[in-house]
């Protein structure tokens, strides 16, 4: 298994490393050849998930090394999925660069297969874990066309034209992105909180317990919810909006890891 994983991350380096290449030089064939290569990743990536599972003998998602993994493989297939609706122009080497940093923090991480806490055996963890793992995907795809905005932005507004304004979309292009990623991930991270709650009672007997990881995944959704709230009845957009899905992703980046190694709690056991 773990020979399975480092192939897979490598296919991811190889990607991403093409996505560069036609970024800087705007060469077909290397746009079509990372397009390909990606979705052999992902296809070794759901090799090495489903190999895991026969190997743990439980949804691989209940650790850190498990968790980012999954991240990793939700946000390549989220993407080459969003993509065959939604064509933004050199959006893949960002996304692409998001999934190789997601897969070397799991490369780090430890792959010890640890026997589950009595808590977590339950059928909740796959549809808890996995609902909200892959909100943060789409959250995440959002994150990269806020940062793609602010570039684009910047570019413009300097009047000094370089690499970034020649290769990425228009703002209206990266606002619209920012709204399609928001519309999916925003409901995903709601069903998210509601499945934890579910499974919450029915593991300790309450629906909240204010753990720290609870209250950061409210304060994430609290983020968000004001985005979506200042967006259309206020007309938010474009840097605004840029900035915010950059603010809420990192709240759920800590949800996700500052939460688990800084605060502790009863969701610790997913160090």
């Amino acid at each position: 298994m773990a020979l399975l994983f480092q192939i897979t991350f490598v296919a991811y380096l190889v990607a991403t490393g093409t996505y560069v290449l036609w970024f800087a030089k705007q060469q077909k064939e290397a746009r079509m050849a990372a397009r390909w290569m990606l979705t052999v990743a992902g296809v070794l990536h759901t090799l090495t998930l489903l190999t895991r599972y026969f190997e743990v003998g439980h949804t691989p998602i209940s650790n850190m090394h498990e968790a980012v993994s999954f991240f990793a493989w939700s946000m390549t297939w989220g993407f080459l999925i969003f993509r065959w609706r939604y064509r933004v122009k050199n959006f893949g080497t960002f996304v692409s660069i998001g999934i190789s940093l997601l897969m070397l923090v799991a490369a780090i991480a430890s792959k010890e297969v640890a026997p589950l806490p009595p808590a977590m055996q339950s059928l909740w963890l796959p549809v808890h874990a996995s609902i909200a793992i892959m909100a943060n995907a789409f959250l995440g795809m959002g994150f990269c066309g806020g940062i793609m905005y602010l570039l684009q932005e910047r570019e413009i507004k300097s009047r000094r034209f370089g690499i970034f304004y020649e290769r990425l979309p228009s703002l209206e292009a990266l606002d619209s992105l920012n709204q399609h990623c928001l519309s999916i991930g925003f409901p995903l991270l709601t069903l998210g909180i509601i499945s934890g709650s579910i499974w919450a009672k029915q593991a300790w007997g309450t629906y909240w317990q204010w753990d720290p990881k609870e209250t950061w995944s409210l304060i994430t959704w609290f983020i968000y919810a004001a985005l979506l709230h200042f967006r259309f009845t206020m007309g938010w957009r474009r840097r605004r909006a840029a900035i915010m899905s950059i603010i809420g992703f990192s709240s759920a980046l800590f949800t996700l890891w500052g939460v688990t190694y800084l605060l502790g709690g009863i969701h610790s056991y997913a160090g």
